[in-house]
């Protein structure tokens, strides 16, 4: 390519300046979320990540099937904290000209939704992530996918200026060595430079120095935009790649940072440095050290009338405090709408007590009813993803005791199958799209009852396998007992690593002596239960206690 006169390049540079960028102008940083089904379930934790690492910029995925409604909320807290979300969209057909419709989809789309949506809820830009060279005849038709190419990116650039948003492309950093068809003085790089606001090259390798690292991959592209005004962002990866030098999954997000942090120095020079974009944010969240999780175990109760959470709601979350409980397990009126729990979820919540709701019959063993958990499962997860995030059921905890009903002496194979099948549809459904944790009360002695046509493997491990924990109903009175009814599953919890709650009784039995505290009193179960602490704290799989059952304990006897 011919060297520019001198004069030119200084007029250029100069205009950059005037139009295209200030030099005080505040950096980017930048992350992509490509599930764009996280930003729901996941909203605070994503903008609480966004304010710790000091993002200010959001390429999101748009599912276009989903309604606008979905989107609102998100856009309009990642604003009040100061990051902008653009849209991102793509895909390698996308450079062909028979796909140029559906990429103008996405143009189309944030159009419409910008349109209803308030100022503070609107999407500030588009991105392209194409990516052509991914097709299998890159190699054997590359001038005509090239062409068609820059043929739909002047399309999508103008219907994007249009609407006054920032049009971006994500670009590969040795595109600046093709040259568009016909024009062997002009490469795609210097190409796209021209059509978009912001360039973010993807400068995928894992150090700043050298002929391979990252200055000198996107030298040419940030010379080329300080002459035409574009804003340039550096981009890197901490997604795991073939290559060990093209991501920084291997160094880590500590030696990313520091890497990362020289580059305002090193790349001063350029006025078209605009900021960095980490790809992507699954990727560097998961790449975050771990901090220490402090170990609190739980203490539960159940809240097995539905209509206290209307009528006691001050009284249970005061029974609450008094008591140190941090869980509760709640059944659910189904007919209730979805406010009646909003205020007794959130003010719980904020008293640094995790809710649960609950549901439960004998019956919910069989196969016939299996569509009554589905029908709670879906109701919490309705009933999650419209409500704010302080105010969410953190898990669905199962009650269901077929051993009381006279088929399961009849044929309690064939009753531990279906219940075992219907364990597994809840377990299932309840992930799907979410991250409700998953629960049930088990009792103790089913340790003894080995799984169908398995009879080495108690039904016990089977079930603890399952879920995210199990409430083990170890109803005795003393401390040796319990911890005898228990610590094999406790054990076995462990080596799988899966959580146990150790649960006692408070309602008056007529099963005989030594089933509940009914007698003893709470001031007695609480030694015992202190006890059993201290003989199941060894086990990192013991989470807690649950006592059964809020009505009984709160009137039980001192």
């Amino acid at each position: 390519m011919k060297a520019a006169p001198i004069y030119l390049s200084v007029l250029c540079l100069t205009l950059g300046f005037l139009f295209g960028f200030s030099p005080a102008e505040k950096k980017s940083k930048a992350t992509w979320i490509w599930q764009s089904e996280i930003i729901g379930d996941e909203k605070r934790e994503i903008l609480e990540f966004c304010k710790s690492n000091e993002i200010n910029l959001i390429y999101l995925r748009i599912e276009m099937n989903k309604p606008f409604d979905y989107y609102r909320a998100f856009i309009r807290e990642a604003n009040a904290i100061g990051v902008e979300v653009h849209a991102v969209a793509g895909h390698p057909a996308w450079a062909l000209a028979s796909y140029e419709k559906r990429m103008m989809n996405i143009v189309e789309w944030v159009e419409r939704y910008n349109r209803e949506a308030a100022e503070d809820e609107r999407i500030r830009g588009i991105q392209l992530d194409i990516e052509p060279y991914l097709l299998p005849f890159w190699e054997t038709d590359r001038e005509r996918i090239i062409s068609e190419w820059l043929a739909n990116v002047q399309t999508f650039t103008s219907e994007v200026k249009k609407q006054g948003l920032v049009s971006s492309v994500a670009l590969a950093f040795w595109l600046d060595d093709i040259p568009v068809p016909g024009e062997q003085a002009v490469s795609v790089s210097q190409w796209m430079i021209e059509q978009f606001d912001t360039v973010c090259i993807m400068a995928y390798r894992d150090t700043l120095s050298g002929k391979n690292g990252i200055l000198a991959l996107v030298e040419d592209e940030l010379k080329e935009a300080d002459k035409l005004g574009t804003r340039v962002m550096v981009a890197v990866n901490m997604k795991k790649l073939g290559d060990d030098h093209a991501s920084f999954a291997e160094e880590g997000v500590e030696e990313m940072n520091r890497q990362l942090a020289l580059l305002p120095e090193k790349l001063g020079d350029h006025p078209s440095y605009s900021g960095i974009a980490i790809h992507d944010y699954r990727y560097w969240k998961e790449a975050l050290p771990l901090a220490p999780v402090k170990k609190e175990r739980y203490k539960g109760t159940y809240i097995w009338r539905a209509e206290l959470i209307g009528t006691e709601k001050e009284e249970i979350l005061a029974f609450a405090e008094q008591n140190g409980v941090n869980l509760l397990y709640v059944r659910l009126d189904l007919e209730q709408p979805h406010a009646y729990y909003r205020d007794f979820v959130r003010e719980a919540r904020e008293a640094g007590i995790e809710v649960h709701a609950m549901g439960g019959h004998p019956i919910w063993a069989l196969a016939e009813s299996r569509g009554k958990i589905m029908k709670l499962v879906n109701w919490v997860k309705a009933y999650n993803r419209s409500v704010e995030s302080g105010e969410r059921f953190q898990g669905i905890h199962l009650d269901i005791e077929p051993y009381v009903m006279p088929v399961w002496r009849e044929d309690k194979d064939a009753v531990l199958r279906q219940w075992m099948a219907n364990i597994q549809a809840f377990v299932e459904e309840t992930k799907q799209d979410g991250q409700l944790e998953t629960s049930v009360d088990l009792a103790a002695w089913l340790d003894n009852t080995p799984v169908p046509g398995q009879p080495d493997t108690p039904f016990s491990h089977w079930m603890i396998e399952q879920l995210d924990h199990t409430t083990l109903m170890a109803f005795r009175d003393r401390a040796d007992r319990i911890v005898g009814l228990v610590e094999n599953q406790v054990k076995y919890a462990q080596s799988i690593g899966k959580k146990i709650v150790v649960a006692v009784e408070t309602k008056e039995s007529h099963e005989g002596n030594g089933i509940t505290f009914y007698e003893e009193g709470m001031g007695e179960m609480h030694r015992q239960l202190q006890q059993v602490t201290e003989a199941l704290a060894p086990y990192s799989s013991f989470m807690g206690h649950a006592i059964h059952a809020y009505d009984y304990w709160k009137n039980g006897k001192e």
